[in-house]
C-alpha cells in the first residue's frame, strides 16, 4: 500500500491534491489508515502539500498588484486551477507578510515524492535525537538489532523524560528493519497496576487455564503470548512484586512458562522485554533478574538537555495546541524566554502541562476578546515558569542568539494530534477549548456584556479545573499540593496554605475539601485584578447578612491575601470567598451520617425489594433479613439487632416490615442497643423505594420521613394513615442574567422530560432581576421543588442542581429521567420496548470486522452519525472493555459505554461475516448498546431472549432486518 500511496501522490494534481478522505476511498480502505501511513512516511497534509504552490502564486500576484483586493486574489488563483477560499487565501496571506523573514518558499519544481519522502525513521520524532540523545539513540538501536529478537532493556530516567516515547520508537524500528512481521506487536503492561494483588498480576501477564481459581471459566492467553515475535513493554517495573520478577527471569533464561493453573505444559514465547523505572534498580530489583537484562539506558531530566532542544519541545506542544484550537499562537519574547529557562522538576511533561494550561488562559482571551490569533504573554504562564527571566542574565549570549528579540508565532498545520502512550496526569482535557469557544457563542447571544461573560466563563473554567483536581486526587490520593503549583502558581499555593489555617480553626472546615477550589479560584481572582476587573456581587447584601460568620473570616483571610501579593480587594470578592467557604462548610455538613433502612421479612420478599430499591437509586443503603416460617423470632431478632447495629450511622434506622411478631421488633432494639428506630409495617417494594430515595437525602430526620411516608395517598389503603393531598412538583429553571434566559432552558427542559410534563411544572426565575430568596420559598410553600436547572445554582436544600453545559453535552437527559422516575413515578412507554430500540441504519449484515476494536468503532460511528451518542462515546466504550469482556453467551457480545454520551436508548447490531476474538472469547454476533439508567429491564430482556437457542441460531443466519423485528416480536 505504501507504493500505491506514494504513486497516486507523485500523479495528482499538486492544485488540489488528494484529501486523505479521497486517498482513502481510491485504495479502497479507512480514512484513519492514511492519515496514519501518511504520517509514517513523513507525507504533510492535502494543506500542506499545496500550501508552497500556492504561496509562491500568491507572492507573484502581489508583487504584480501589492493594492489587490481578497476577492480579485482568489478569483486569480481559481483561474489558475486552484480551488480555495478567501479565508484559506486571507491567512496564507497574512503568512507571506508575518514569516517573510522565516518562510521559505519552495521551487516551482515537480515534487518527486519517491525520492523527497525518505523511508521513515523511528527515533527522528524525538527531539534530540541527532543532538543530545544521539548515544541513548544508538544504544536503542544496537538493542533492536541484535539477533535473533534484541537485547532486554531496561531505561532509567525521572518521570517525565520520555521513556514511554523511547519504548514505543524502538519497537516502531524494530517493525522498520524487520519490514513485513506483521505478527510483531507492542504490549504495554503496566506494574503498579497489579503491584498488590500478585496472583491477578501473574494471569495478566502469562495467562491462565480453566478452573485456575473461581471465575476462570475459559482459558485466556497472557501478554507474554500476545507480545511473542513482538516487544512487552513493563512500565514501573520498579512496582513488579518478586513473584513477578522469579517468573520473568525464567522466561528470559529459557524462553519458557506456563499459565497460572498449569502443572506439565510448557509453553515457548520469544519476545524482547523493554522495562522501565524512575528508580535505582540494583534497590529495587532482583540481583538475579537484574542481570538478566544486559542494556541499560538512562535518559537525561530537561534540566541537561540543550536549550536548543527544549526551543523545540516549546515549539512542537505548541504546534499540537494550535491544531486543538485550530488557531495560530503568538508566544511573546518574554514568555518564550520564561520557558526555555525556567526550573522544571517534570521535565518534559511539565513542561506540555505548563503549556496547556497557559493556551487555555490565552485561549479565553482570544474568544472573549475576538483577537486574530491567541496571544501568550508573561501574564498567561504559571508562576513557576514566570521565574524563568530571572535567569536571563545568566544565559544572555546563547539565548539571544536562539531567540533574539523577536515574537514566535506557531500556525496550525491540520495535522493529526497523537496522543502519547502515556498522557500526563495534569493535561487539561481536549474539549477545554471548545467548552469556552461554545459557552462564549452562547453567552453573546443572550446580549450580555463581555465583562459579565468572561466572569461567567471563567468561573465556570474554574469548576472545570477543579473537577480536574478532583480526577487526578482520585488517581493519586493524597495529591502532591506542588503539583498543583503547575496549574495555579506556587504564589497561590503558599497564601492558600496560609489563609485555610484560619478557615481551619475558626470554622472548622475539612481543609481537603477547600483547598483545591479555593486555589483555582483564586487564581483567576487575582489575575482579574491585576487587570483592574473587579466583578459586582449580585448576592453580596444577602451574603453578609445569612452568613455573617464566614463573611468574618473570609476578610481575614483577604487580609493576608492582599498583604502577601501586594493586591487590594473589594467587598464583592470577599463576598465570594464568603461563598466558597459557606459552600465547605455545607458540604462539610452532608457528610453527617444517613437514616439507615432494614428490610424484615418472613419468607423471600426482603431481599428482593432492597435489590430493586438499591439498582433504581443506584446506592447499596437498602440491608434485609428473611425470616423462614419455621425460624424461631429469638433467632431473627438477634440477627436484626446486630444489623442494625452495622448500618446506623448516628441518625437512627427505619425498619419496614411486614407482619405478625415483627412490628414489635423496633422497641426492642432501641431498648436493647439504644439505636433510635421507627418500623413501618405491611411494606412494598413502591414504598420502600421511596423509603431508601428520602433515607439517603442530606439532612434526613428519621421522623420526617416516617411521617412523610405514612401521610402518602399512594399508600393510605395499606397504612390506613390520615389523608393529605401530594404537593406539586416544580422544576426551576435559573439564569444569573434574568427571565428571558431562564424561559430559554424552560424551553429545553420541558423538551427533555417529554413523556413527564403534564406531571411537572417548569418555573424559570432571574437571579438579577428577582428576590430570588423570597421567591423560592413561596414556591417551596404550596409545591415540592424537585430540580434547579440553569447557568448557577440557587442552593436550594436537598434539590439536586443541572448545569446548562449538562444540557449542551446531553447529559441532563440521564439526570432529569432519573429525577422523574424518582419523584414522579416511572413511565414505561412504547419507545421502551426493545424492538424499538433497532433500527436498519444502525444495522450491518455479513460485517465485515477483524477485531473488537473495528467492530466497536464500526457500530459506534452509524450510533453518533444518526444522533444517538455523543462524541466520545467509541472511546468511552473500547476503555469500558479494558475493565472486562462484555460477553453475554456463546456467539454475542453486548459491549457499551457510559450512560452520559447516550442521547437516546438504542441498540447497533453487528452479524459478523467470520466470527471474531473477543478476548479469548469467540463471538458472531455484537450488540453495541447506547442505553442510560433506565433501560435495566431492556438488558433483561435481552438476556432471556438469547437464553434460547433457537432465537440465537436463527439470528445469526438472518440477511433480513424484518426477520430481526420478527424474531423480537415473537420473544
Amino acid at each position: 500500500m505504501e507504493d500505491r500511496l506514494l504513486n497516486i501522490i507523485e500523479k495528482e494534481d499538486k492544485k488540489n491534491p488528494y484529501t486523505d478522505y479521497e486517498l482513502a476511498e481510491l485504495l479502497n480502505t479507512k480514512r484513519e489508515t492514511i492519515t496514519s501511513l501518511r504520517s509514517r512516511l513523513n507525507i504533510p497534509n492535502s494543506m500542506e502539500r499545496r500550501k508552497e504552490v500556492l504561496l509562491h502564486l500568491i507572492r507573484d500576484l502581489i508583487n504584480e498588484n501589492n493594492r489587490v483586493s481578497e476577492r480579485e486574489l482568489t478569483k486569480k488563483i481559481n483561474d489558475c486551477g486552484f480551488n480555495v477560499s478567501r479565508h484559506t487565501v486571507r491567512m496564507l496571506k497574512r503568512e507571506i507578510s508575518e514569516m517573510d523573514n522565516i518562510v521559505k518558499v519552495a521551487a516551482k519544481e515537480k515534487p518527486d515524492f519517491k525520492k523527497t519522502y525518505k523511508k521513515p525513521l523511528a527515533f527522528e520524532n524525538i527531539i534530540g535525537f541527532d543532538g543530545s540523545l544521539k548515544p541513548v539513540i544508538e544504544q536503542a538501536k544496537a538493542a533492536i538489532m541484535y539477533p535473533p529478537n534484541g537485547l532486554h532493556t531496561l531505561i532509567l530516567g525521572p518521570t517525565g523524560v520520555g521513556k514511554s516515547e523511547l519504548a514505543q520508537a524502538m519497537y516502531n524500528y524494530k517493525l522498520e528493519i524487520n519490514k513485513g512481521d506483521h505478527n510483531s506487536e507492542f504490549i504495554v503492561f503496566n506494574c503498579a497496576d497489579y503491584a498488590d494483588n500478585p496472583q491477578l498480576l501473574i494471569s495478566q501477564l502469562f495467562g491462565y487455564v480453566k478452573g485456575a481459581f473461581t471465575g476462570a471459566d475459559e482459558d485466556k492467553e497472557g501478554l507474554v503470548e500476545k507480545a511473542d515475535g513482538g516487544v512487552l513493554f513493563l512500565d514501573e517495573i520498579h512496582r513488579l512484586p518478586p513473584e513477578g520478577q522469579e517468573l520473568l527471569f525464567y522466561l528470559i533464561d529459557r524462553g519458557k512458562f506456563r499459565r497460572l493453573g498449569e502443572t506439565d505444559n510448557k509453553r515457548t514465547a520469544n519476545l524482547m522485554i523493554i522495562a522501565a523505572t524512575t528508580e535505582n534498580p540494583d534497590s529495587i530489583l532482583l540481583d538475579s533478574f537484574r542481570r538478566r537484562i544486559p542494556m541499560t539506558i538512562e535518559l537525561p531530566s530537561l534540566s541537561l538537555r540543550p536549550l536548543n532542544e527544549r526551543l523545540g519541545m516549546i515549539i512542537d506542544f505548541m504546534r499540537r495546541e494550535a491544531n486543538r484550537t485550530k488557531s495560530s499562537i503568538k508566544i511573546s519574547n518574554d514568555a518564550l524566554k520564561a520557558l526555555l529557562l525556567y526550573d522544571c522538576p517534570g521535565n518534559i511533561g511539565q513542561l506540555r502541562s505548563d503549556i496547556q494550561v497557559s493556551c487555555a488562559r490565552s485561549f479565553l482571551n482570544h474568544v472573549v476578546n475576538q483577537t486574530r490569533i491567541m496571544e501568550i504573554s508573561i501574564n498567561e504562564l504559571p508562576i513557576s515558569a514566570k521565574k524563568g527571566l530571572l535567569k536571563i542574565p545568566n544565559y544572555r549570549m546563547e539565548i539571544d542568539k536562539l531567540v533574539g528579540n523577536e515574537d514566535l508565532i506557531v500556525y496550525a498545520d491540520d495535522e493529526i494530534i497523537e496522543e502519547t502512550l502515556k498522557e500526563d496526569l495534569y493535561t487539561l482535557p481536549n474539549e477545554t477549548y471548545s467548552f469556552i469557544e461554545r459557552r462564549y457563542k452562547e453567552l453573546q447571544k443572550q446580549s450580555i456584556n463581555e465583562e459579565l461573560i468572561n466572569y461567567i466563563i471563567g468561573n465556570e473554567m474554574e469548576e472545570k479545573l477543579e473537577k480536574l483536581m478532583d480526577k487526578v486526587k482520585k488517581i493519586v490520593n493524597p495529591i502532591d499540593k506542588k503539583d498543583l503549583s503547575n496549574i495555579v502558581g506556587i504564589e497561590i499555593i503558599n497564601v492558600v496554605e496560609n489563609i485555610i489555617k484560619i478557615a481551619k480553626w475558626k470554622l472548622g472546615v475539612n481543609e481537603d475539601s477547600l483547598y483545591f477550589c479555593l486555589a483555582t479560584h483564586l487564581r483567576a481572582t487575582v489575575d482579574r485584578a491585576k487587570k483592574g476587573i473587579f466583578i459586582k456581587n449580585p448576592q453580596l447584601n444577602k451574603i453578609k447578612k445569612e452568613y455573617s460568620r464566614e463573611f468574618e473570616v473570609a476578610k481575614d483571610m483577604v487580609n493576608i491575601i492582599e498583604q502577601e501579593l501586594n493586591i487590594k480587594f473589594t467587598e464583592d470578592e470577599i463576598g465570594f470567598i464568603t461563598m466558597y467557604l459557606q459552600m465547605t462548610t455545607s458540604q462539610d455538613n452532608l457528610m453527617e451520617g444517613r437514616v439507615g433502612v432494614v428490610l424484615i421479612s418472613h419468607g423471600n420478599v426482603a431481599t428482593g425489594m432492597a435489590e430493586v430499591a438499591n439498582r433504581l437509586l443506584g446506592v447499596n443503603h437498602a440491608k434485609a433479613i428473611e425470616m423462614s416460617l419455621d425460624e424461631n423470632p429469638e433467632q431473627a431478632l438477634k440477627r436484626a439487632i446486630d444489623l442494625v447495629k452495622r448500618v446506623d450511622e448516628g441518625k437512627g434506622v427505619l425498619l419496614m416490615v411486614d407482619m405478625g411478631s415483627l412490628v414489635t421488633f423496633g422497641d426492642i432494639i432501641t431498648k436493647t442497643t439504644g439505636i433510635k428506630t421507627r418500623t413501618i409495617s405491611r411494606t412494598d417494594t413502591l414504598m420502600v423505594v421511596d423509603a431508601v430515595r428520602r433515607c439517603i437525602l442530606p439532612n434526613a430526620n428519621l421522623d420526617e420521613i416516617v411521617e412523610s411516608l405514612v401521610g402518602e395517598p399512594k399508600y393510605e389503603k395499606k397504612m390506613g394513615g390520615k389523608q393529605s393531598l401530594p404537593k406539586p412538583k416544580i422544576i426551576l429553571t435559573v439564569c444569573i442574567t434574568g427571565q428571558g434566559s431562564a424561559k430559554r432552558i424552560q424551553e429545553m427542559v420541558i423538551d427533555i422530560i417529554g413523556e413527564y410534563k403534564e406531571d411537572v411544572t417548569v418555573i424559570p426565575i432571574g437571579v438579577l432581576d428577582e428576590n430570588i430568596n423570597n421567591i423560592i420559598e413561596e414556591i417551596q410553600r404550596d409545591n415540592e421543588i424537585i430540580a434547579a436547572v440553569g447557568t448557577i445554582n440557587p442552593m436550594v436544600k436537598d434539590v439536586p442542581y443541572i448545569s446548562i453545559e449538562d444540557i449542551v453535552n446531553g447529559s441532563a437527559d440521564t439526570k432529569l429521567k432519573n429525577i422523574m422516575v424518582k419523584e414522579v413515578g416511572f413511565k414505561k412507554t412504547q419507545k421502551n420496548k426493545i424492538i424499538n430500540m433497532f433500527h436498519r441504519n444502525t444495522t450491518i449484515f455479513d460485517m465485515d470486522a477483524m477485531s473488537k476494536e473495528d467492530t466497536i468503532k464500526e457500530l459506534g460511528h452509524l450510533l453518533h452519525k444518526e444522533g444517538y451518542v455523543l462524541e466520545g462515546f467509541i472511546d468511552a466504550a473500547l476503555n469500558r472493555e479494558q475493565l472486562g469482556p462484555s460477553f453475554l453467551r456463546e456467539g454475542v457480545a453486548l459491549p457499551h459505554a457510559d450512560p452520559s454520551f447516550v442521547v437516546e436508548p438504542h441498540i447497533a447490531i453487528g452479524l459478523l461475516k467470520n466470527p471474531i476474538d473477543w478476548s479469548g472469547y469467540k463471538v458472531n454476533l455484537v450488540l453495541l448498546l447506547a442505553i442510560n439508567d433506565e433501560c435495566m429491564e431492556l438488558i433483561l430482556e435481552l438476556k432471556r431472549f438469547f437464553e434460547n437457542d433457537e432465537n440465537y441460531n436463527k439470528i445469526i443466519k438472518t440477511k433480513d432486518f424484518e426477520d430481526i423485528e420478527v424474531l423480537f416480536r415473537r420473544s
